[in-house]
């Protein structure tokens, strides 16, 4: 079953739509202030990287050392279903990268509880 999380917000005075849609393979977040994907980026951890466990105090973990990115153009690789990749689509207006950057994650975060 797929299940999708979307908002609409404004960050920094610009409409931006945000989406998060799980397959079984990948995890697809496109965040847009364009109206289209933009750049697509997978990111992937190795499987001889282990998993840390998921903490409480923090809602998004910092990404092991090993982390793989990588940028898509046409087909990704296959990837073992045990650990899914991110993929991330993102048109973001020129603005100030700090706030808009903390804004992004801020609603993505609640999208991630709702």
């Amino acid at each position: 079953m797929l299940s999708i999380h979307s908002t609409s917000v404004e960050l920094e005075g610009v409409h931006t739509d945000i989406m998060i849609q799980g397959f079984a393979d990948r995890i697809l977040v496109l965040v847009t202030q364009m109206g289209k994907v933009g750049n697509l980026i997978q990111a992937s951890i190795p499987l001889t990287t282990p998993l840390l466990s998921a903490q409480e105090d923090s809602l998004l973990p910092s990404p092991p050392a090993a982390i793989q990115l990588t940028p898509l153009l046409g087909e990704a690789k296959k990837m073992a279903v045990d650990r899914r990749s991110v993929v991330v689509g993102i048109a973001l207006r020129d603005a100030d990268e700090r706030k808009t950057f903390h804004g992004v994650m801020d609603y993505i975060g609640r999208l991630i509880r709702e």
